[in-house]
């Protein structure tokens, strides 16, 4: 919005044209975005005491969270409102790759919401009913893969990237339909599935977003995608004011999500932030990639599908608890020393998954 002032303002004076610059926007976002958060979060939290919406507990999970129970939750509308605010702001709004993570950001946490408000509001324990969730998550991804297909205008924006492969760029045709809903769809349940312990989800998140920013930029610029051997595609460029207002926002939330929780983000965060990660990955042709930097929320995911399998099948648990972060804390493990060791193999998927970038 902002982007379109700064030009006109530029034929009077020249010092606006430094809004042009992508990487002066994408230091903005940051900025706007951790500012917003940290200015409304204190207020987001009163306002969710006053109205008793506070997070439930499971009778059947670790001892320790029982004290959590009545924290204020729906904290996610904290960072969805400042990742809005923030890319309204200062993306160019004529990308339709902006309007396409908008959509996804504001579909998803209607999902969410409704999630939530079920649960915490009309006392619901079941929420939305898993089915209808589903449904509604497929619909709109369905959406958003069928509008990328139909508005690509170069092979590179449906091809499949490989990692360690400079010259394996396989076209996907129809099938880009299939991988951008499971791409999606999987993500915002593996974040969801993934928001258990305080600060635990946001974090890596941050992280991916991050390095989202860096795969971004070097795919929108026709040097360093050349250098790099991946496809040019131009339209990413604007993602990283995107990824930033991510970061930004992730940034302001875990001041106060950080342990122990003042606030939890709640479903209407979680099913947001994993989808927009998903159709991030989706835009820049990197969904493998994103399958390594976010490893942790792959692995949380595995722990729950190989511990419902294994009962179903065995009638034998493989984990104390899942998802897998809850076992290690049934362990005995202190949940502060749960959450940093994840944040730790966190940034190293992410390191790895950034290295393929280089070694092709």
């Amino acid at each position: 919005m902002l982007v379109w002032l700064a030009e006109y303002l530029t034929q009077y004076i020249n010092a606006f044209n430094v809004f042009s610059y992508l990487t002066f926007r994408s230091i903005l976002g940051i900025l706007t975005a951790l500012f917003l958060s940290l200015y409304f979060g204190p207020k987001l939290i009163a306002a969710l005491q006053k109205l008793q919406i506070g997070q439930t507990v499971r009778d059947d999970g670790p001892q320790s969270h029982f004290s959590k129970k009545g924290t204020p939750t729906m904290g996610g509308l904290l960072i969805l409102g400042s990742i809005a605010v923030s890319t309204l702001l200062w993306a160019d709004l004529s990308n339709k790759y902006v309007w396409v993570v908008l959509f996804v950001l504001v579909s998803y946490g209607w999902i969410g919401f409704v999630d939530d408000y079920r649960k915490v509001i009309r006392k619901d324990p079941k929420g939305l009913i898993a089915r209808w969730k589903y449904f509604w998550q497929s619909v709109f991804a369905i959406i958003t893969a069928f509008f990328l297909y139909a508005t690509s205008d170069r092979p590179a924006e449906t091809s499949l990237i490989v990692p360690f492969m400079k010259d394996v760029l396989p076209q996907l045709g129809l099938f880009f339909l299939v991988t951008t809903y499971f791409v999606m769809v999987g993500f915002s349940n593996a974040v969801n599935l993934t928001d258990g312990l305080d600060g635990l989800a946001i974090v890596p998140t941050i992280m991916v977003a991050m390095a989202f920013a860096i795969i971004a930029y070097v795919s929108g610029n026709v040097v360093f995608a050349s250098y790099l051997h991946i496809p040019h595609l131009p339209l990413t460029s604007e993602l990283v004011v995107v990824c930033a207002s991510i970061v930004g926002a992730g940034l302001g939330f875990l001041w106060f999500n950080t342990y122990p929780a003042q606030v939890f983000m709640g479903d209407v965060g979680s099913l947001a932030l994993g989808a927009i990660l998903g159709v991030i990955a989706v835009l820049v042709r990197q969904e493998i990639v994103l399958i390594i930097m976010g490893g942790i929320f792959v692995i949380e995911t595995l722990s729950v599908i190989l511990q419902v399998g294994s009962y179903k099948l065995r009638g034998q648990r493989i984990f104390r608890m899942a998802p897998i972060h809850h076992h290690y804390e049934l362990k005995g493990w202190p949940e502060p020393r749960v959450i940093v060791r994840f944040w730790i193999l966190s940034i190293i998927f992410v390191l790895v998954g950034l290295a393929t970038l280089k070694l092709r």
